[in-house]
């Protein structure tokens, strides 16, 4: 019979596991450089945000400028008709 899969890390990690992993942050890095790294990771967290965005807003103008091409041409086509009408009517 084999034994059942236990998970490491089951969920959210604890308090344990946090402080195995700030453990093994230090070891690898040093206590020097954690705080040049958080600070790093956060600017490329708020670049990659702004970039996101900016793609967001480029979508919704993309979507905003084909409903009104959309809602311009249905314009066009109900004039059109309301020329042939007027035309018919005399």
């Amino acid at each position: 019979m084999a034994a059942p899969f236990v998970p490491l890390f089951p969920g959210m990690p604890g308090t344990t596991e946090m402080m195995v992993i700030l453990l093994i942050a230090v070891l690898l890095f040093g206590a020097n450089k954690i705080p040049k790294l958080a600070r790093s990771t956060g600017e490329a967290m708020g670049e990659f945000q702004k970039g996101r965005e900016e793609v967001e807003q480029e979508l919704e103008e993309m979507r905003s400028g084909a409903t009104g091409e959309a809602d311009s041409e249905t314009t066009e086509v109900t004039e059109a008709d309301a020329d042939t009408s007027t035309e018919t009517e005399k």
